[in-house]
């Protein structure tokens, strides 16, 4: 039997980050930017990498978007994550700029197929864990 040790996850709550996870909690997607040139950022971090000022306002994603990327996580080594396999994983490029991670969600109905390119709704949805999470659907 093969039992492979990962090692521990980093820390995603940290101060800089930690209105991103309360906006999560809301249901609302909240992602950084900058005060002094308006460029949005995530992941969250302390200083803006274009003009380097410390001041971020945090501000809703409108939500619109396009896939990146994807995977099927057929199994999964880690702990919490205990709701059905497989799942789809999502890369998106929101409008804003940034980039996000999430679960894709059936549509009902829908049968747009995924593609790189295709246009998706994000929204705020929870795991089979019951943490507050980005979720895209297929528009």
């Amino acid at each position: 039997m093969n039992t492979t040790t990962l090692p521990p996850m980093p820390a995603l709550r940290t101060p800089d980050a930690q209105p991103y996870w309360d906006g999560l909690e809301q249901g609302r997607l909240l992602v950084q930017r900058c005060s002094a040139c308006g460029t949005h950022r995530h992941y969250p971090r302390p200083m803006c990498p274009v003009c380097h000022a410390l001041e971020p306002d945090w501000v809703p994603l409108q939500g619109d978007g396009t896939v990146h990327s994807w995977t099927v996580l057929h199994q999964s080594g880690l702990a919490d994550l205990v709701q059905p396999l497989p799942i789809t994983l999502l890369t998106v490029d929101m409008a804003e700029g940034v980039r996000l991670l999430g679960q894709l969600q059936p549509a009902p109905g829908g049968t747009t197929p995924l593609q790189v390119g295709a246009a998706v709704r994000a929204s705020v949805g929870t795991g089979a864990t019951g943490v507050a999470q980005p979720v895209f659907t297929l528009v």
